[in-house]
């Protein structure tokens, strides 16, 4: 039996004791390694409650553990009881000022209340005695100069830590997405070949580098890249991760599923890996198994946003629109600010004929993200189904407000005007549309498939096109 799966079964052994001995009411011993496995199984699954009753149970028996006090904190994070956890750590703090675990995880606390600047100055103080963690304590720098929109002195802290540590996942992860952020990732490809030209033999070197690839959607050189990494390091799980979803984004699914089902084979399951073999699985066009594996995340994560929003697109693109929702409105409610999971909401709640609910969701989804012009095309279709065109239009003209260059929304706005009988306001967005992308009109002849405004339209188009020379002008703004 491979060794990751007897420690999982040693594991379930352990939890059923720990849970027996709480329903009995009975006392029994775990020495510290024990308790540390049954905290981080509850604190996995999001189960911070009984991770709280576990970390004081492990108190009582082991009362001088700072591993302990660390893990209490974190559950009190968890818990948002922040004040709780910030006093733990600070008293503990006053007789093991140098330990550097306790400074990182107060450090945390701050972070998670937004005192940045506190966090900054416990860290600093902390590169003066750490002998270790170096590479944590520059990686915290950097999310707390993040956190106060300091771009530049994070990608600095994010590669300091780097250099201690070359295969730190969360600063690889952070450098890249601020290099991005500022418009230097491209440039940055140098920054990371300069660690391969110094240890062609770095497995994390090369998976930095196919990291950085995967970011610019340069996909089959991030496939080389992580190909590199696994055959230095055959068991890299992250480097087989990624090269999964590089093949994901090279439309590779027969070979993204085998790389996701190696990191199943060397980690076990987890509800990120099960939603990445979904996808793959639906890339494939089994949408049984897609279905079945963004359910098996739900089922080991229940609070995993993303599992119940991928079960909800297979089931949409299945047909069956009310089990959507439900998964839909579930994603929603774990991350409501998620425009996506609103947008998706919209779409049920309209295919269901709940027509009050689905203006509702759109109204939340343009709320959160005005620049997706998706949410206004999909909005503006619910009125014109229905004949509203007029309502339609407005929908159209206040997504024009954010969106002022998109002639799709200038043509299905002409579109839904012609329709209501508006037809001098009309013209002046269909103008518009054409000064933006002529070739385009295609979209608002389809709303008019044989019939006399169809050529009157083709007509007029065309008188445009001879008219309106080389040199046109931006298109004028609509109220």
């Amino acid at each position: 039996m491979p060794k990751q799966f007897r420690k999982r079964e040693d594991e379930d052994e352990l939890i059923r004791r720990f849970e027996a001995a709480l329903k009995n009411k009975r006392p029994e011993f775990f020495d510290l390694d024990a308790f540390e496995t049954i905290i981080d199984h509850y604190l996995d699954k999001n189960k911070n409650r009984k991770a709280m009753v576990a970390v004081d149970m492990a108190m009582e028996q082991h009362p001088f553990s700072g591993e302990l006090i660390a893990a209490k904190a974190q559950v009190l994070a968890n818990l948002e009881r922040f004040k709780e956890a910030e006093d733990l750590l600070s008293e503990y703090r006053k007789s093991n000022p140098y330990d550097t675990d306790a400074v990182l995880n107060l450090a945390s606390v701050y972070g998670l209340q937004r005192k940045f600047d506190q966090s900054l100055e416990l860290l600093e103080s902390a590169l003066n005695f750490a002998e270790d963690l170096k590479d944590e304590i520059h990686f915290n720098l950097g999310l707390a100069y993040y956190g106060l929109d300091k771009l530049d002195m994070a990608i600095e802290q994010y590669k300091k830590a780097i250099e201690y540590n070359l295969a730190h996942d969360g600063a690889l992860y952070e450098l890249a997405y601020c290099l991005d952020q500022v418009g230097q990732l491209q440039n940055s490809l140098s920054y990371y070949r300069k660690f391969i030209d110094e240890d062609p033999f770095s497995a994390p070197a090369w998976y930095n580098l196919g990291t950085v690839f995967n970011k610019l959607e340069r996909h089959q050189e991030a496939v080389e890249a992580y190909g590199y990494a696994i055959a230095i390091e055959e068991n890299f799980s992250s480097a087989h991760f990624n090269l999964g979803n590089a093949h994901l984004g090279l439309q590779q699914f027969q070979k993204a599923l085998e790389s996701f089902k190696m990191v199943v084979d060397l980690e076990g399951p987890g509800p990120e890996i099960y939603c990445s073999l979904a996808y793959a699985y639906d890339g494939l066009l089994q949408p049984d198994l897609s279905l079945k594996y963004f359910q098996k995340a739900t089922k080991l994560n229940s609070l995993y946003d993303e599992a119940w929003f991928g079960a909800g697109l297979c089931l949409e693109k299945q047909g069956h629109w009310h089990q959507a929702l439900h998964f839909f409105n579930k994603a929603v409610k774990l991350d409501f600010n998620n425009p996506e999971y609103w947008k998706a909401v919209a779409r049920m709640d309209f295919r269901i004929g709940n027509i009050v609910s689905s203006v509702a969701a759109f109204e939340e989804a343009v709320s959160l993200d005005p620049l997706d012009r998706d949410i206004w095309l999909e909005w503006s279709a619910v009125y014109h189904d229905q004949g509203n065109f007029e309502k339609a239009a407005e929908v159209l003209k206040e997504g024009l407000l954010d969106l002022t260059d998109d002639h799709e929304l200038y043509y299905r706005a002409a579109a839904n005007l012609i329709l209501a009988g508006k037809l001098h306001e009309a013209f002046t967005f269909l103008e518009n549309a054409l000064l933006l992308n002529f070739e385009a009109h295609t979209i608002l002849l389809d709303y008019f498939p044989q019939t006399d405004m169809r050529l009157n339209l083709i007509r007029l188009i065309s008188q445009f096109n001879k008219n309106s020379g080389e040199d046109h002008q931006k298109p004028t703004k609509n109220s």
